[in-house]
């Protein structure tokens, strides 16, 4: 996503050249459902002074898994090709119905419960893992309230590659260390 200016023609049909001169802003919104962000400098701050702005947001869907587990239990995450990207993990409560067979009005009432949890730490870059919903784990962030691990993840392709030198270049895509051994390293070319 840009916020500011990237041509001299996009939204320059009624503003003068000084108002189009600078193209070197930019701004990101990544991996939500949704993505609400207004083209305005109270968000972005004023990237390009005296030039007309505008937001130009290029994005890609993509499927992501969902898992959730109650409390005590635990979430397996898993890709049959390529590795896990955890893209938001919650362990608390963010509804009245999910994990909620057997458990009094009380310990489901609290639906502002949340936990932002490091799972994408113990998983990401991984083939699979498996994560417990415990307190112990992320400790308890509403007392009384009966909770639930939920995680949404994609997987993405592994890269391969085999140099004898000592830089990688993969173009536009960064590169993330799976793992190394006896001077060999694994990584993952994810593209941006």
């Amino acid at each position: 996503a840009n916020y500011g200016r990237t041509n001299r023609t996009t939204c320059a049909h009624w503003i003068s050249d000084v108002h189009t001169s600078n193209i070197h802003c930019l701004s990101r919104c990544n991996a939500r459902k949704r993505c609400y962000v207004p083209a305005m400098n109270t968000v972005f701050s004023d990237p390009c002074a005296w030039t007309y702005k505008y937001l130009d947001v290029h994005y890609v869907c993509v499927d992501t898994k969902r898992y959730f587990s109650c409390d005590g239990g635990s979430v397996p995450l898993s890709c049959d090709w390529g590795y896990i990207k955890v893209i938001t993990a919650n362990y608390g409560r963010t509804d009245h119905t999910t994990c909620s067979t057997g458990r009094s009005l009380h310990q489901l009432s609290n639906v502002d419960c949340f936990q932002e949890t490091s799972v994408h730490v113990i998983c990401d870059g991984r083939k699979s893992c498996s994560v417990p919903a415990v307190n112990s784990v992320f400790s308890d962030p509403c007392v009384g309230t009966h909770k639930y691990l939920d995680v949404s993840y994609l997987c993405l392709p592994f890269s391969k590659s085999i140099t004898h030198h000592s830089q990688i270049e993969v173009g536009k895509m960064f590169l993330k260390v799976s793992f190394a051994h006896q001077g060999c390293i694994y990584f993952v070319a994810v593209k941006l």
